[in-house]
């Protein structure tokens, strides 16, 4: 199996998916146990919602509502949006 392919199989994706939920979830759990606070829970839990609509803004609103087209991963789309911000400079 060649490691730098793109998954084809749903049932890897799955996979990958629960591994990544898997990471956030313990990851959270041992800074909430390292330390137990509120703030320490609110911040984490602020954090990850934060995150968590940033990236369905670069992959969903971008790409349905503002037309920008596929995207193959942060990076690319950055530089669409600097393109796009370049470009409208330009017309100013």
């Amino acid at each position: 199996m060649k490691f730098n392919t793109d998954l084809k199989y749903p049932m890897w994706i799955h996979f990958k998916g629960i591994l990544l939920a898997a990471i956030g979830i313990i990851a959270g759990l041992l800074l909430v146990t390292q330390t137990p606070t509120w703030k320490t829970f609110f911040l984490y839990a602020a954090g990850t919602w934060g995150f968590c609509r940033f990236y369905y803004y670069l992959f969903h609103v971008m790409e349905r509502y503002l037309g920008g087209g596929r995207y193959t991963g942060i990076l690319d789309q950055f530089r669409h949006l600097s393109r796009e911000l370049r470009s409208k400079r330009g017309r100013q």
